[in-house]
Formats: structure tokens, sequence, C-alpha cells
């Protein structure tokens, strides 16, 4: 019987309908037609990465499996936290009840007329010490298993940069997932750092140069297309993230397009230029219901219908393309970004 088949992982971020990609990940690992030559994930994708390989130092596929499953829970078990770092971390992984919505939109309020450095002047940010609490960072260090991206936003150069394995920590980590208007950027090396997913959520292009598989899989979970118009404050401001948090992903498909014509027609040489395979396990279908504020809401019920859409959406799509795995492409990349 062949071995399995190696293919790269490219993960979205977005809070915590990461959960949808840890329903992924737990079935790719379970299932194992698939091994992974390198991850790249941004914000709640970067943390689902960096799980995963920890977890994988630990015990292999079970052990990431067992791994990403406590995470998740500990992101949902509030009681780990004080009744004020809850709230705080509550901006990024927050609370689903009645209370909730309204410190949500107390939220919305401060954060449209005050800064981080304003109305949080101690730079309290639980969820970075939660981070480093739950994460042993020198076992991600040491997976040598897959390559792992990180990317993040320079703020002074407005470029991106990607952070690599053997330097990741919790830092790394939460400069991906730094939203401005929740937290101070994140300096590391004396350079601050915004959210990645202004810039690559997730970027695909270190798998062009540092992965040795043609195959890209993203797992996507911020939904592109949405029937309806946005009326309200907040749901314009939902969309307009939705298709921020998407820009990025849609140029380097772009791009790839492109290369690929090129390739095809003879005028680059295969030889000079990879020809990437791009797939896609869309949650956009199944997560277009909730609201990008659904992001906000760590209750497990919640995480856990996510968790559940993952694994049957990952299930549906290595049945239907295993076969072409690489051999094609089974995302239409004009169709993708049309």
């Amino acid at each position: 019987m062949p071995g399995p088949k190696t293919v790269n992982l490219a993960l979205q971020g977005g809070g915590s309908h990461g959960a949808f990609t840890w329903g992924v990940l737990d079935f790719l690992l379970e299932d194992e037609r698939l091994d992974f030559a390198a991850i790249t994930g941004t914000s709640a994708g970067a943390m689902n990465a960096v799980v995963l390989a920890e977890g994988y130092v630990q015990d292999g596929r079970a052990g990431a499996r067992d791994n990403l499953a406590k995470f998740w829970r500990s992101v949902s078990n509030q009681n780990a936290l004080s009744p004020i770092e809850a709230k705080i971390f509550d901006l990024f992984f927050g609370c689903g009840t009645i209370p909730a919505r309204f410190v949500s939109w107390w939220t919305d309020f401060v954060t449209h007329f005050a800064s981080p450095y304003e109305f949080n002047p101690f730079d309290l940010n639980p969820l970075r010490d939660h981070l480093k609490e739950v994460v042993d960072f020198e076992k991600v260090r040491a997976c040598d298993k897959f390559k792992l991206f990180v990317p993040a936003t320079n703020v002074h150069t407005g470029k991106i940069r990607v952070f690599q394995r053997h330097e990741l920590t919790a830092d790394h980590v939460m400069a991906s997932a730094c939203l401005p208007f929740l937290f101070r950027a994140v300096v590391i090396d004396d350079v601050p750092y915004w959210d990645g997913g202004y810039m690559g959520n997730p970027a695909l292009f270190p798998l062009f140069y540092e992965s040795s598989s043609a195959d890209i899989v993203i797992v996507q979970i911020n939904p592109i297309a949405r029937d309806e118009t946005p009326i309200t404050a907040r749901e314009i401001q939902n969309r307009l993230n939705e298709i921020t948090f998407n820009g990025a992903l849609m140029g380097e498909l772009r791009a790839i397009d492109f290369v690929n014509r090129l390739v095809d027609s003879g005028r680059l040489s295969s030889h000079d230029y990879m020809r990437p395979f791009v797939h896609c396990i869309d949650g956009g279908n199944v997560l277009r219901p909730y609201s990008a504020a659904t992001k906000l809401d760590a209750s497990w019920s919640l995480i856990g219908h996510f968790f559940e859409f993952g694994r049957a959406a990952a299930k549906d799509w290595i049945d239907r393309t295993y076969d072409s795995i690489g051999q094609e492409s089974t995302l239409d990349l004009r169709m993708a970004f049309a």
C-alpha cells in the first residue's frame, strides 16, 4: 500500500472560527492519507499550527490531536481567568452570553474613540499569558516533522514578516494575532507588529521557496461572498474585516494563476518555476450563517459545532479529491477571485 501523500497546509485566522480548522486538522491527522511538509498560519491559524507541532513532538499524530483538543477546551474554559482577565480575553475569544453582548457593544464604542494604549495602559493581554501557559514553545521549535511559517505585519513598513519554526515564541504568535484596535502592537527586536491577516491570511509565498511539496491545501474560514448588504455600523465593520482579511489571499491566488498560465503556455520553464496545485477546504458555506461577530464567541457549544463542521468538510474534501493531489489543482483559481 502506498504511503501518505505530502501537502502544505495554509490556515486562515478568524478567532473562534478557528475551531473549524481544528476539526479539519483532527480529521486529517486521524485519517493518515496525508502528511504535512509545511504549515503556514495566521492568527488563530498560527495558534492551531503551533499547538499541533507541540503535540506532534510529544506523541505523533495522536499527540497532535490530543493537544489541539486540550487547547480549544482551554480557550473556552473562562474559569481559568480572573473576572478582569476574562473581560479582556473576551475581546479576542469572547463569551456568547447576553451580558457579554453588552460588553461587546461597549467595546465597540471604546475602540472607536480610544486606542489600546489609552484604555489598556498596563498592556494586559491574558491571551498572551494563556498561550505561554498552555504551549511549550521549546517543543514547537524542536518539531522537525514539518516547517512552520507565522506571518505578522510590520507596523512601520507595512510589509509582511514571516517568522519560521526555529524562532517561534508566544510573542511571534501574538504578533500574528494582534488586532490593533484591541491590543498594543507586539514589539519584537524593537519592531512593532500587527495582525498578519492584513498582509497574508495566510501567507502562501513561503511555501513556494521552502517546501518540497507542490500541493497547497487552504483551510478557509473567512467567507468571501455574502448575499446581504450590511446596514448597521457593526455589520459594515464585520464585512469590511472579512474583505480585508481575504484580500491578500486573493492577490496571491491571482499571482499563482498568472504564473501557472505562463508555465502551461511554455513562456516560463517548468524547471525554473514551481507550478503549485491548489486545493481548498472551504468553511465558507457552513460558517456564512454565522456573523463575523461570532468569532468572539468561545462558548464550548459553538466551538463544538465548528469543530464538527471542520471534520465533515475535511472528510468530504479528501474523499472527493484524494486522487488529484499531486496531479492537479482542485480549486478553480479563476472562480476563486473572479
